[in-house]
C-alpha cells in the first residue's frame, strides 16, 4: 500500500511555459505514480477559460492526469485565482476531484486545513472585492457563455493587467494576514495549514490559544525548478522537482 501524499501548487501552466509543462508531465508519470494521493492547491494553469478550451498544453495535461488517476493515485485539485473556472467536464476527462475553498483532510492522523491562499490575503482589498464578484455563479456563467476566441483574448488582457497591478502593490499587502490565518484555522479546528498562492515557500510556527500551530507555504514552479511537499506517516520534506 502507498503511504505518501504529495502537495504542489502554482505551476501556472501555459503554452509559453514548455519547460514547466515538461517537468510536470514527468512528475505525474514518475514521482506522483508512487503516491497515495496528489493535492494540487490552485493555479495549476495560468488561466483557465473553460473546459472546452483545446489550447495546448491542456490536452497533454488532461491525458497524463487521467493515466495517473486510472492507475490508482487519487488527485485532488483546489482551484486558485487563475483557474477557478475548472468544471465538471475537466473532472470527467481526468478523474480529478475538485475541492472547495477550504478543505480539512486527515493527514495521517493530523487534521490539516488546505486552501489555495488568496482568501488569506485580506489586506488586498481590491483583489478581495474582485474575487467576491468573480466567484458568483452569474459572473462565471456569463464568462463561459462567451465565444472561445473572446475568452482567450480576455484571458491575455487579464494576465497583463494582473502583472502591472502587482508591480504597484507592496509585498506585504500580497502576503497573508496572520489574524485571518489564525481565524481560519480556529474555524476549521486545525493546527496545521497548507497553502500556496503567495510564492513564498516556508514553514511558519506560531501559537493558537497556547497550542503550537504550523503553516506550510508551497513554492511556485519556474522554468528552472519545481517543488513538492511530500508527507508520509513518519515525516515531511520538501522535494526539488
Amino acid at each position: 500500500m502507498r503511504f505518501m501524499i504529495l502537495f504542489i501548487s502554482d505551476l501556472h501552466l501555459s503554452l509559453d511555459k514548455p519547460e514547466i509543462t515538461r517537468r510536470f508531465l514527468n512528475f505525474l508519470e514518475n514521482r506522483a505514480a508512487g503516491a497515495e494521493a496528489l493535492y494540487i492547491l490552485g493555479d495549476l494553469f495560468d488561466a483557465w477559460i473553460g473546459d472546452d478550451d483545446p489550447t495546448p498544453p491542456n490536452g497533454k495535461i488532461k491525458c497524463q492526469l487521467k493515466k495517473l488517476t486510472d492507475a490508482g493515485t487519487k488527485v485532488y485539485l483546489q482551484p486558485g485565482n487563475r483557474d477557478f473556472l475548472l468544471g465538471e467536464r475537466f473532472c470527467r476527462e481526468t478523474g480529478v476531484m475538485l475541492l472547495g475553498d477550504f478543505e480539512v483532510i486527515d493527514l495521517y492522523g493530523v487534521p490539516t486545513l488546505l486552501t489555495h491562499g488568496d482568501l488569506l490575503c485580506t489586506d488586498d482589498l481590491p483583489y478581495q472585492a474582485f474575487r467576491a464578484k468573480s466567484h458568483t455563479q452569474e459572473w462565471m456563467q456569463s464568462v463561459l457563455n462567451k465565444p472561445l476566441l473572446l475568452r482567450l483574448l480576455a484571458a491575455r488582457w487579464y494576465r497583463l493587467r494582473s502583472f502591472w497591478h502587482k508591480r504597484k502593490k507592496s509585498q506585504d499587502i500580497m502576503d497573508v494576514n496572520q489574524e485571518t490565518v489564525i481565524q481560519a484555522m480556529k474555524d476549521h479546528g486545525c493546527l496545521h495549514l497548507i497553502h500556496g498562492h503567495t510564492h513564498r515557500p516556508n514553514v511558519h510556527d506560531f501559537q493558537i490559544d497556547g497550542h503550537s500551530a504550523r503553516r506550510f507555504v508551497l513554492a511556485s514552479w519556474t522554468k528552472e525548478v519545481g517543488q513538492a511537499l511530500c508527507w508520509t506517516p513518519h515525516e515531511y520534506r520538501f522535494e526539488t522537482i
